[in-house]
């Protein structure tokens, strides 16, 4: 059951799956110049060899309906079922992307009180819904303070980022043509609000700040960050992946952002989808607002719900920079989404926020007596803690407890992030998780950390029950292979 070949190992290209006529010799060939020269290089199997091979598969595979999966800053919480059922509604899950705009005014329901939560929760004046994920939602936002800037004449080059950012912050800005300079943080790991006054001027277009940040901790000077930014001339982008900590107790609008990814798939519990499908839509300030992304929709005074896009746009939005994709965004996640946020209510979305704290700080205080807690001295941690890989005994690293959570029977935690801190290994449990379930992984990470002070051998080595042995990651991500070569060469060899 743990060696599992390859599906291409499993099927010749000489075989099939089912069985289809011959093809009359007398009939035309209507392909031409079409017509297949050589056979395809894909193996045949039949349904069942198939349904076991990636089930199989399924099995040595780790997921939230498993157990714990504590990575950082991911929010990886339970994925409710109600959730899934009524996005499987008909006219949910059937509904398509080009149909008539009369024939879609359910759809069109959903992203209207979608936005209008998203909205309320921020303390924002508008949303742009159709951004696909979170990194995408960044550019989204920087497109439209650049939109701001340019309107006004000001071509500024430079944006700000703290050290305590997430990684795609300076990605995203570098995308968007800004040159991007670093904010240090300060001893508490927040950022120093000194030397971000001493760098703003006539050049910096904004800051991109992430708060709560990604060593856990929530920006106390953040009010004061955007009113020294705005009174430079500049915007505040901030980076909403962590909103799952402060939803229901603070509204990023009151502390002076302009512009905020919503990750629905963290926050809103849609599925991560291993890798996607994602949804990030972006909350908008008033001096934004006039520059979001085309589609969206518009509720008039009389209640009608109304797409607007190109063809209609005319006068009445005519700072919008464009699009940023083809069509509305994720309707699945947008569903899901709006199903958690109704069947929660206000108040359970502030409960939520609270448990999700809570559950961390538990983490934080169940092992700062035997992992190093860089920041455990500044205060309360919110939705994420942090511990350091200072103490382990020569040679015992990180890397080490990750593979040694794996023989526990838990998905390891994001490791050597936020850059930081020294072999940093970050912890987000979320609200979903019981107690019980934490006190397991206490114990886990205690014994593990106990062995790696010891200088416990066999952690180099580990994990020692899993499907495959520890891997050369360097290497692999160096010299990936990721084509199947083996029908170009002779059977003995493939």
């Amino acid at each position: 059951m743990l060696e599992e070949r390859l599906v291409f190992e499993l099927g010749t290209r000489e075989t099939c799956g089912v069985d289809l006529p011959e093809p009359d010799a007398d009939a035309p060939n209507r392909l031409g110049k079409f017509a297949r020269q050589k056979p395809l290089d894909l193996p045949g199997l039949s349904e069942p060899e198939t349904v076991r091979h990636y089930t199989r598969l399924s099995r040595q595979n780790y997921a939230i309906d498993l157990g714990l999966f504590p990575l950082g800053s991911c929010t990886m919480k339970h994925n409710p079922r109600l959730n899934e059922k009524v996005a499987r509604m008909p006219g949910f899950a059937d509904v398509h992307p080009l149909q008539p705009v009369d024939t879609i005014k359910g759809a069109l329901g959903v992203i209207d009180e979608l936005s209008h939560w998203l909205i309320e929760l921020t303390g924002m004046s508008a949303v742009a819904m159709s951004p696909k994920a979170g990194a995408h939602g960044e550019l989204c936002g920087i497109l439209c303070i650049r939109a701001a800037l340019e309107a006004r004449g000001d071509m500024r080059k430079v944006v700000l980022v703290p050290e305590s950012a997430h990684g795609t912050n300076p990605a995203t800005a570098a995308f968007a043509g800004y040159e991007v300079e670093n904010i240090p943080a300060g001893p508490d790991g927040r950022v120093d609000l000194v030397a971000l006054k001493a760098r703003l001027g006539p050049d910096v277009a904004g800051v991109m700040i992430t708060n709560p940040n990604t060593c856990g901790l929530f920006e106390k000077d953040m009010k004061a960050i955007s009113d020294a930014v705005h009174a430079a001339g500049g915007l505040v982008y901030c980076d909403g992946a962590n909103f799952n900590a402060i939803v229901g107790r603070v509204r990023p609008g009151d502390l002076g952002v302009d512009a905020m990814h919503i990750n629905l798939h963290k926050t809103f519990s849609t599925p991560h989808g291993g890798g996607g499908p994602g949804s990030g839509p972006v909350v908008l300030s008033e001096a934004l607002a006039p520059f979001a992304p085309l589609p969206f929709v518009v509720k008039d005074a009389d209640g009608e719900i109304r797409l607007v896009e190109e063809e209609n746009v005319g006068d009445e939005f005519p700072g919008s920079f464009g699009r940023m994709t083809a069509f509305h965004g994720q309707m699945g996640m947008f569903t899901r989404a709006l199903t958690y946020i109704l069947s929660h209510g206000a108040d359970g979305l502030r409960q939520a926020s609270g448990d999700a704290v809570l559950n961390a700080n538990y983490l934080l205080r169940s092992l700062d007596d035997v992992l190093d807690a860089p920041f455990g001295e500044a205060g309360h941690c919110m939705h994420e803690a942090l511990f350091s890989d200072h103490g382990f005994a020569e040679g015992m690293s990180t890397l080490d407890i990750a593979k040694g959570l794996i023989d526990e029977g838990f998905h390891p935690m994001t490791m050597y992030f936020p850059l930081v801190v020294h072999g940093a290994m970050l912890v987000e449990p979320t609200e979903t998780e019981s107690k019980a379930t934490l006190d397991q992984f206490v114990t886990a990470m205690r014994s593990l950390a106990e062995r790696a002070k010891a200088g416990d051998e066999t952690l180099k080595s580990a994990p020692h029950h899993a499907p495959r042995a520890r891997l050369d990651e360097a290497h692999a991500a160096r010299k990936p292979v990721l084509a199947w070569d083996g029908f170009g060469q002779d059977q003995d060899d493939a």
